[in-house]
């Protein structure tokens, strides 16, 4: 009986894995007739399957599924059914229009199927194997190297592309950094831009968030160990809330980019982009890209182009959603726990009704970020605003002074969308530039660089040493030491690696200017994207530099230690303390 067991959840998942390889086939080449009609036959076949499969398992599941799980479960039979009805030919083929809507159709199947029955696994994490950052850093190079081998594909590209540009590009996107060495607009296809974007997605959530949240979703639980494990990488104290955490950063970031999209589409004039799909395909790639902040375009020339230069509201929501996005999930909670907090306050006032008083609404680490990121935000828009008023800005109104100002303090914080020329940009202000830069966007965020609290705490720091104090206070609470040497590893660990980037660059870059080598590196490390031109012109070994520098800037440094390194056990002891000369 269990063996009989074993065939039948395992024997899906088989069929289902080969016929997502086959899918990716299927849109990375072109086929002939025989082979198209045989690959199809397969997806029907897996179809199929899937139906079997969901109806076997309900019979034998012994514990009750949830509502949505057979709510899911009934429409993917529905649509599976539908599928074989056109298969068998009562459901007339010209009623879907044409073989390209059919494929889409049968591609999203062998999707669906695969989600399922992958999810159905019972995966049970060890962590005397791997520990949770050995598994954050293998799972960002599992995706940036399959994304390279799909960029490779044929079809992925319109005149192909060497496995090095592949490479940067995947990497570029997994570690949502916007640094291309070709033009995406129109070197990749429609098929290669919806890699990117899928690309862009996974590496700004994380594919173990998906992973993890499908997998609770259908199986309606998990081991404590997986608990524990997702729990630390996703910085969730209590673990019964580990999963509620992980599907409000699906439901956050899916409405906060359908929201940017549909701002973003009312914006585009059909006269710039005649075709309703292209504009609709626009609004979604740009909306993914500015609230993972990763800063592509299909436009040769970014948000410089001429039909967007001046368009303002398109500025004003990127630069929103690249705001949101590099916020960090945890701080976006809690300003919704406070708003709601501030609503029954207001509707208790009115009713006569008593709230009970909840301290520290806002917790420490968000007045923190809040704080920090908005000096940042204000400091970089006054100085771009001073430093390029007769410069870049010059062609601008008076409005579009102050919002394409905002716009360059924003998408320094690790976006990488440009509204201006960068090579023309004044000294001052690739300097204030670059210090946004390695600063970046905040913890927990798709955002990368040393991180605002890191800067924030530095800045402490160095106020508490100054007053002669031996501890770091804020708003009435104490900084945990573990946390001031995180903050000041990060911060050291940043320089060296960008120290070695620029000295390898300089090395093979030879002709170029050690300003640009600099401004690119610094870019690649915090994941930023923005360039000056320079990242086109490098040689192969330069733009492996830099795809090893976007990697260590997305996973952190100090992660990689701590996967490498053997963590020592706690020692009940301490020797005699010392004081050492610094200055």
């Amino acid at each position: 009986m269990n063996s009989f067991k074993s065939i039948i959840f395992k024997t899906p998942i088989t069929i289902s894995l080969i016929a997502v390889l086959l899918a990716i086939y299927d849109m990375g080449f072109n086929q002939s007739v025989e082979e198209q009609y045989i690959i199809n036959n397969f997806f029907y076949f897996n179809a199929a399957l899937g139906i079997v499969s969901l109806i076997v398992k309900a019979l034998l599941q012994k514990s009750v599924r949830s509502f949505k799980v057979i709510l899911f479960d009934l429409m993917s039979l529905l649509f599976f059914g539908a599928l074989l009805l056109l298969r068998f030919g009562i459901v007339k083929k010209n009623f879907f229009h044409d073989e390209y809507t059919i494929n889409i159709l049968l591609h999203t199947s062998v999707f669906l199927v695969f989600v399922r029955e992958f999810s159905a696994l019972h995966i049970v994490y060890k962590r005397a194997i791997l520990n949770p950052a050995q598994i954050f850093i293998l799972s960002f190079l599992f995706i940036i190297i399959s994304g390279s081998l799909l960029l490779k594909l044929p079809n992925a590209t319109t005149n192909g592309i060497s496995y090095v540009d592949a490479l940067f590009t995947s990497t570029s996107a997994v570690c949502v950094t916007g640094l291309s060495v070709v033009d995406t607009g129109t070197y990749f296809t429609g098929f290669g831009i919806t890699i990117i974007t899928i690309l862009i997605q996974i590496g700004g959530l994380g594919i173990l968030t998906f992973a993890s949240y499908f997998s609770y979703f259908f199986r309606g639980g998990t081991s404590y160990e997986n608990h524990l494990m997702l729990g630390d990488m996703s910085n969730v104290d209590k673990l019964g809330e580990v999963f509620s955490t992980l599907k409000n950063i699906i439901v956050v970031t899916f409405t906060i980019e359908l929201i940017g999209a549909i701002l973003i589409f009312i914006n585009i004039s059909d006269t710039v982009i005649p075709e309703l799909i292209d504009r609709i395909y626009f609004s979604l790639f740009h909306s993914v890209s500015g609230f993972c902040n990763a800063g592509f375009s299909t436009l040769p020339n970014n948000l410089y182009e001429s039909t967007f230069r001046f368009n303002y509201p398109i500025h004003l929501t990127i630069a929103m959603l690249i705001t949101f996005g590099g916020l960090g999930f945890p701080i976006v909670f809690n300003i919704v726990k406070y708003v709601k907090h501030i609503i029954k306050k207001i509707i208790s006032f009115s009713s006569s009704e008593k709230v009970t008083h909840i301290p520290w609404v806002i917790n420490l680490n968000s007045r923190i970020v809040l704080i920090t990121s908005t000096f940042l935000l204000v400091f970089g828009t006054f100085f771009f605003y001073i430093f390029e008023y007769n410069n870049t800005l010059a062609e601008h109104s008076g409005f579009g002074k102050l919002v394409i100002s905002f716009f360059g303090a924003v998408t320094p914080r690790t976006a990488g969308f440009n509204v201006v020329d960068n090579a023309a940009l004044t000294f001052p202000t690739l300097m204030i530039i670059l210090f946004l830069m390695w600063v970046g966007a905040s913890p927990a965020s798709t955002g990368g660089g040393i991180k605002t609290t890191t800067f924030a705490i530095a800045i402490l720091n160095f106020i508490s040493i100054a007053r002669g104090k031996t501890r770091i206070e804020i708003f009435r609470r104490e900084i945990a030491d573990s946390t001031v040497r995180r903050a000041l590893a990060t911060i050291a660990l940043s320089l060296i690696i960008i120290g070695i980037a620029i000295f390898l660059l300089v090395i093979f870059e030879k002709s170029n200017n050690l300003m640009g080598i600099a401004f690119e590196c610094i870019s690649a490390f915090s994941t930023v994207g923005l360039s000056i031109g320079l990242t086109p012109k490098l040689t192969d070994a330069s733009k492996l530099v830099l795809v090893v520098v976007m990697f260590i800037g997305r996973v952190s440094m100090l992660s990689i230690l701590i996967a490498l390194v053997k963590k020592e056990k706690h020692k009940y002891y301490r020797y005699p303390t010392e004081e050492l000369l610094i200055n």
